[in-house]
């Protein structure tokens, strides 16, 4: 290996298979260049900025445990230490996981999908509407009071909001009409 110490303070450490450490003048801030083109950077704060060259994607470990990767398609995943995961997606989708298994989607639209440990899973519209999806039924809420719940045998359960109440068998006959 080669050192340099520059003017400025500065040492550039060159070793031979082409990686170069530099270490700033006040000794706070390394920089790594790796013979394949990654670079790690150590800063004073104590992050580490990790940039893959291959892959075009850096990945940032903070002190506190909180890890972030920036993809080359703008896509960002945080990862907390208490395992909950957020990614970004390029069109700005937000997906939360979190480590008990409950999962949320936030779309641009103003969409919002839970989805429960066990499977059930809840849609949001931004038009009001409301869908449970359960092993069970599915059923979708309207603004205006109205609730219709089909379950997995094919039955159909429509509420109106006048009162109304119509029920449809598997096959789509209705066995209730009751306004």
């Amino acid at each position: 290996k080669v050192e340099e110490v520059l003017t400025d303070g500065r040492r550039i450490i060159t070793f031979c298979n082409g990686t170069k450490k530099e270490i700033s003048a006040d000794k706070r801030t390394t920089t790594i260049s790796f013979f394949n083109g990654d670079v790690k950077k150590i800063m004073p704060d104590q992050r580490v900025i990790y940039y893959y060259a291959d892959a075009q994607t850096t990945h940032i470990a903070y002190p506190d445990g909180l890890e972030v990767l920036q993809f080359p398609n703008n896509q960002i995943e945080k990862h907390y230490p208490d395992g909950t995961q957020e990614i970004v997606f390029p069109d700005h989708t937000v997906k939360r996981l979190y480590s008990d298994g409950f999962k949320e989607t936030f779309f641009p639209d103003g969409t919002v999908v839970k989805v429960e440990k066990n499977g059930d899973k809840i849609v949001v519209f931004s038009n009001g509407q409301k869908e449970v999806h359960t092993a069970q039924f599915k059923r979708r809420e309207y603004p205006d009071g109205t609730v219709k719940t089909v379950y997995c045998n094919g039955r159909q359960e429509t509420k109106y909001s006048s009162g109304r109440v119509r029920i449809k068998d598997g096959e789509g006959n209705i066995i209730l009409d009751k306004k």
